[in-house]
């Protein structure tokens, strides 16, 4: 083993920041009781092209309802998107879905953003608590690529708290990489590029983020 790898951090107790991210941790905790199908890392590296593919999908979806065709999509022109995807959402949850995904500060939904924002109702559709838990999505390929993003994540949360940690980052690689000496950097680095806001821990929709960046999706995809 390397020296990396004999080095796990024990993890952290996190605590919600937002009333989203509470709901998302509850809820990802909920569907990590299911298990996931995933059994290494290289069988989510291997599910990048088919994700990619459909992904990028969703720019119809974004170039519909980005209606002044600025690259963004505004508060008013996302309720009008859900109300065409018949997504049923109170003003306070296209709120709070619109500040957790705006991370670039443009006072709009960047397309990266967007697909960040549509797998955010996919898993929070689940929470029994949610009014769009009553809707239907309506776009099955869509929603496979999503189950697909949700069970990579519970994968990676090996405790099931509805956060990644590295010590669970570095053991998630180590299951594919037998323990190369290696594997421990990989997993370091990966789990750099998931964790944004240097708290230690990785909420899914960090992950998710991260997992645009991989497929080669990111926040300039919009103007190509």
């Amino acid at each position: 083993m390397g020296s990396v790898v004999g080095k796990l951090e024990s993890p952290r107790e996190c605590v919600p920041e937002t009333k989203l991210e509470a709901k998302m941790v509850e809820t990802m905790r909920r569907r990590a009781t299911k298990g996931s199908i995933i059994r290494s890392f290289d069988c989510i590296l291997l599910k990048f092209p088919k994700i990619d593919d459909s992904l990028r999908n969703c720019k119809t979806i974004f170039q519909q309802f980005d209606e002044d065709l600025n690259g963004i999509i505004d508060r008013r022109e996302l309720k009008k998107c859900f109300d065409g995807l018949e997504i049923l959402l109170t003003e306070e949850e296209i709120d709070d879905l619109f500040e957790a995904c705006d991370i670039s500060a443009a006072m709009g939904i960047k397309f990266n953003e967007f697909i960040v924002l549509l797998c955010l109702v996919y898993l929070l559709k689940d929470d029994p608590d949610a009014v769009f838990s009553k809707s239907q999505f309506g776009m099955p390929k869509l929603e496979e690529t999503f189950e697909s993003l949700v069970d990579a994540f519970v994968f990676l949360d090996k405790n099931k708290d509805g956060y990644v940690s590295k010590s669970e980052m570095i053991s998630a690689i180590n299951e594919t990489t037998s323990g190369e000496r290696s594997s421990g950097r990989i997993a370091m680095r990966r789990f750099e590029e998931m964790d944004w806001d240097k708290n230690g821990m990785v909420n899914f929709k960090e992950f998710l983020f991260a997992f645009t960046r991989w497929v080669g999706i990111d926040e300039n995809e919009e103007e190509e």
